[in-house]
């Protein structure tokens, strides 16, 4: 067995199926996300084996593991500068927040710090879109603006994968 098909076991194991209860319809404040308590912030990554990465999308409004969010993220300069951009969340980070890396439309090929993540429905324009995994962010629950899609399992085993030999983080429940 190898260590992709073992994560895909692991993580298949614990995916929970849509609810259907559809996307948040509330419009987003115009500072959720980008200041006070339920501020996106970029954070350290944590040590070997202190995250555990999950899978378990539930369109429910809320953020969770295998889903792509939208919410604003400050620029590396933390200047107050920032964008809306998509998000995958990874793991919890606690009750409120949860562990997320960026997304980017911007070419990364043979870049280390980039996982192809191919198209999906969370970019209206369908291009293509990178992970960046040298890149973590905890994001608040309120500081969400909306779900966007779950990540297909088979493309979460792949950053999974990626994280878990960057940073020796757990898989699975």
């Amino acid at each position: 067995m190898t260590q992709r098909t073992g994560l895909r076991g692991i993580l298949s194991g614990i995916f929970r199926p849509h609810r259907g209860a559809g996307p948040s319809t509330s419009a987003p404040g115009p500072e959720e996300g980008r200041s006070g308590p339920t501020a996106t912030v970029e954070v350290a990554p944590p040590g070997r084996g202190a995250l555990r990465i999950t899978y378990a999308p539930d369109h429910d409004g809320d953020p969770d593991a295998g889903e792509i969010i939208w919410t604003w993220v400050p620029y590396a300069e933390n200047d107050g500068r920032g964008k809306d951009r998509p998000l995958l969340v990874v793991a919890r980070q606690s009750a409120d927040r949860v562990y997320a890396v960026r997304l980017t439309s911007k070419p990364h090929d043979d870049d280390r710090d980039f996982l192809a993540l191919g198209t999906g429905e969370w970019d209206a324009q369908g291009r293509p879109s990178w992970i960046d995994i040298e890149q973590l962010y905890s994001v608040h629950h309120d500081g969400m603006r909306r779900e966007a899609s779950a990540l297909d399992l088979n493309r979460f085993v792949r950053v999974a994968d990626a994280l878990h030999r960057r940073y020796g983080w757990d898989v699975g429940t």
